[in-house]
């Protein structure tokens, strides 16, 4: 019997000393360059703005603004005799850059190990078979001088190996999972020059098993800077760009393209180049508005605030509150801003409207958070990732979240695979995050603050509980009135207000209706301006909602949310002033809830 052999034992080799990271680097390459030059990892996951423009050194000494597989492949990689790229749409190729003597040299390389051009697949086992061959045949050259630096690059990795349990995964996603891991804790790979990039949008998209790896580090491209966005501005306009942005300067218009990434900001500098008249401020907004909406694919919508507290009646002591903080917000004393409100009370109550005034009074931009659930596995996670990272540039923002208790999710929630916990984590981990005090306003908008999980609730979060009720005083019904008419631009008669109308009974909504209503009457007659028996038929007509149990309810967990009594009516404020006040509240609104169930 023949004895046995074995394959050498590679004695550890020392990496060479970490090269001087050029100045110029953006933050997330400096990072992995520190990484992989301290040896704790050969494999990156790049995700975030991956598919943007990454700003480097020109031949001629000036720069330019290349793409993200280009920049690791000429400046990260540049040195580097192997660097190879893997898509399923382009399949294996040689990513030497515009060198085209370094692009050869990679070709005659890498063909002398995995064969001609011609023979490379776009399969991607079959390909992945390839580079493996080429890491173990570098991997077994004894001679260090003859060893090569190889880089391999994988662009959208997540149809590679997406996100999914192991009983989901094919039997080829389950085989490129366990390659990409190999080579991640592979101790031999990590002693000579060699590295794996995956590159994805959505980090929640690839496979967890791998981006959890301790071996595997996760980097994220942000949105560029506003050093970068002017930086860009300049290069792209040229020496005449004052001449070419007319209204705006390189300056201003990097500060308001906050939100926006170098490629959608090519846009608004192609349109400011291509008019005579530069860029229009009113049409800028339009563009910018647009574009960050269809960046965050629908999943956040802008809104317009028209009006300001001003329009608001009623709720003075919360009024004052807000435009307070509207105020520092707007001299910059952002440390005295809270991180979020809870807008609560009974349906109708008008807190859409407060949160838009609110907005409105601030003067920065209002989005309105939309659904962003998704029935893949992994994609509600990734739209939700992709929709705070625009958040964080383009602040300072406010957000709303209507119907805040059904779109936010909690720790318990089941069915779904975890998906609605891993929501929560992520949204709470946001809102609790005091560098974006006064960048990022919350506004949780429910008339059932009572079903929000207490960690959203609780100070440092949404931490100004303001409760909005029904107007009682026959004034602020009146002043109502003539509000909603002035919001429908609607005229009226001087005696068209109702001489009574019931309080506590009409919710803002319903004095809309109203409205609304006698202006149909008035318009069916051939009339714009309401007036006295106009509006008196609309309020007879009116049948306010019989939901009388659900509104005390929603009544009850409003005034019992509310962090300062200075926002509550007066009859209120003696309620929970009484002994044992609030437990008296709170035995109302459990009897309220057993009621309710039996219906």
């Amino acid at each position: 019997m023949n004895e046995a052999t074995s394959m050498p034992v590679r004695e550890p080799s020392i990496l060479p000393a970490a090269p001087a990271i050029p100045p110029w680097y953006p933050p997330w390459a400096r990072e992995m360059a520190d990484l992989y030059f301290s040896g704790a990892t050969c494999s990156f996951v790049l995700h975030g703005n991956v598919h943007d423009l990454v700003r480097c050194p020109a031949a001629d000494g000036g720069e330019k603004f290349v793409s993200l597989s280009e920049f690791l492949a000429t400046q990260v990689f540049g040195a580097w005799e192997i660097v190879m790229g893997f898509d399923q749409g382009s399949g294996l190729r040689a990513l030497g850059g515009a060198n085209a003597q370094r692009h050869q040299e990679m070709m005659r390389n890498a063909s002398a190990v995995i064969g001609s051009p011609a023979t490379w697949s776009r399969d991607p086992d079959q390909a992945l078979d390839l580079l493996d061959r080429l890491v173990q045949r570098n991997l077994l050259e004894d001679d260090a001088a003859k060893r090569k630096r190889i880089a391999l690059l994988f662009n959208h990795a997540q149809y590679l190996i997406p996100e999914g349990d192991l009983a989901s995964l094919a039997r080829g996603q389950a085989s490129r999972l366990v390659r990409f891991l190999g080579w991640a804790q592979n101790p031999y790979i990590k002693r000579v020059n060699m590295a794996f990039c995956l590159i994805v949008d959505k980090l929640t998209e690839l496979n967890g098993r791998l981006v959890q790896n301790p071996h595997a580090a996760t980097i994220e491209v942000p949105l560029p800077s506003i050093e970068e966005r002017q930086r860009f501005i300049e290069k792209s306009v040229g020496e005449n760009g004052s001449a070419k942005l007319k209204n705006f300067t390189a300056e201003s218009l990097a500060e308001l393209t906050n939100g926006l990434n170098l490629t959608n900001l090519n846009v608004v500098l192609s349109r400011a180049v291509r008019t005579e008249a530069g860029l229009d401020p009113q049409e800028f907004r339009r563009l910018k508005k647009a574009i960050i909406e269809r960046q965050c694919q629908g999943l956040v919508e802008f809104v317009e605030p028209k009006h300001n507290l001003d329009l608001v009646v009623g709720h003075e002591a919360a009024k004052e509150r807000l435009r307070q903080d509207a105020a520092w917000i707007g001299e910059g004393r952002l440390e005295a801003a809270p991180m979020g409100y809870l807008f609560c009370g009974p349906v109708g109550t008008g807190k859409t409207f407060l949160a838009e005034c609110y907005a409105g009074s601030i003067g920065i931009p209002c989005v309105e958070l939309r659904n962003f659930r998704s029935k893949y596995v992994g994609e509600t996670e990734g739209n939700l990732e992709h929709v705070l990272t625009v958040l964080r540039s383009l602040g300072p923002v406010v957000v709303i979240v209507d119907e805040a208790d059904a779109a936010l999710g909690n720790r318990e929630a089941s069915g779904d695979s975890g998906t609605s916990g891993r929501v929560f984590s992520m949204i709470a981990s946001q809102m609790g995050d005091t560098q974006y005090r006064g960048r990022i306003i919350w506004m949780l908008l429910t008339s059932r603050p009572d079903l929000l999980p207490i960690d959203l609730k609780r100070q440092g979060r949404a931490e100004v509980h303001i409760p909005l009720f029904y107007p009682e005083d026959q004034n602020e019904i009146l002043e109502m009135f003539r509000v909603m008419a002035r919001k429908n631009k609607t005229g009226l008669a001087d005696n068209a207000l109702p001489q009574s109308a019931p309080a506590g009974d009409l919710s803002g909504a319903d004095i809309e209706s109203i409205v609304l209503a006698a202006k149909r009457r008035a318009m069916s007659d051939g009339r714009e301006i309401i007036d006295k028996v106009d509006m008196q038929t609309a309020v007879e007509r009116f049948i306010p909602s019989a939901q009388g149990l659900e509104k005390e309810m929603q009544e009850l967990v409003a005034v019992l949310e509310c962090t300062d009594r200075a926002f509550l009516p007066e009859h209120w404020r003696q309620a929970l002033a009484q002994p044992d006040g609030r437990t008296r509240l709170q035995e109302r609104l459990k009897e309220i809830r057993v009621l309710l169930e039996d219906l």
